[in-house]
C-alpha cells in the first residue's frame, strides 16, 4: 500500500527538509496488521536520499492538511516543526501522526533507490476525519507536478481538469489556497514549454 506522507529529515548539522513523499507501508508478511517496515523511494537527485544515506533516521508525517503537500512543491517549505521523541529528527506541527523510522536496508537504483526502513516508535496525535474531494484532489495535482518534466503536458492538463470538478465542489479555504500554489506552477511550466 502506498500512503502519501510528509517525511522530514536532518543532514549533520541539524538542518531539517521537508518533502511530501508516497511511500510503502509493508505489513508482516502480507497479514494485514499494522505495517512493520516502510519503504521510501525518492529520485535522484534527492535531499531526502541524501540526509537518509547520512544520518539513517527519518519521520514520517501522516497530515491533512494539503497545503503542506502543494506548498513543498511550490516552494513553500517552512512549516512549524517540533522535536521527534526517539530520534534526532524533527515531526511537523501539524502531523496527525508520526513515525519516526531509522534506515536497516538499501536497494541501489541509478533512479530511485528502494530505502528499507523499520519503525522505532509512532504516536497519534488528533484523529484523522478522512479526506473531501477536494483534498484529494489537491493531492493528485500535487503529485502531477512533481512529475511536470516526465509526463506530458497534455495528459497532465486533462487529469487537471478532472481534478478541478471535485475541487469545485468541496474546497475550503485551505484547498483553494494549495490549488493555487499548484496552478501557478503548471502555467509558468506551460509558459516556458511555448515560449
Amino acid at each position: 500500500m502506498i500512503q502519501e506522507t510528509i517525511v522530514t529529515t536532518v543532514n549533520h548539522s541539524g538542518i531539517p527538509h521537508i518533502a511530501p513523499m508516497g511511500i510503502h507501508a509493508k505489513s508482516p508478511s502480507g497479514t494485514g496488521a499494522p505495517a512493520d517496515e516502510l519503504i521510501i523511494l525518492p529520485f535522484r537527485p534527492s535531499t531526502t536520499l541524501d540526509n537518509l544515506l547520512s544520518c539513517r533516521t527519518a519521520v514520517i508525517n501522516y497530515c491533512d492538511d494539503v497545503r503542506i503537500f502543494a506548498g513543498c512543491l511550490t516552494g513553500r517549505r517552512d512549516w512549524p516543526l517540533k522535536p521527534a521523541e526517539k530520534i534526532d529528527g524533527r515531526v511537523l506541527d501539524a502531523a496527525l501522526a508520526h513515525a519516526e523510522v531509522e534506515l536497516v536496508r538499501v536497494e541501489e537504483d541509478p533512479i530511485r533507490p528502494k530505502l528499507f526502513c523499520r519503525i522505532l516508535h509512532s504516536v497519534n496525535h488528533a484523529p484523522f476525519q478522512g479526506f473531501n474531494r477536494a483534498q484529494f484532489s489537491v493531492l493528485e495535482a500535487a503529485i502531477l507536478i512533481s512529475r511536470l518534466n516526465m509526463l506530458p503536458l497534455e495528459k497532465i492538463e486533462s487529469e487537471i481538469d478532472y481534478l478541478r470538478i471535485g475541487l469545485e465542489k468541496t474546497a475550503g479555504d485551505r484547498e483553494r489556497e494549495a490549488w493555487g500554489w499548484l496552478m501557478a506552477v503548471i502555467d509558468a511550466h506551460k509558459n516556458k514549454v511555448t515560449a
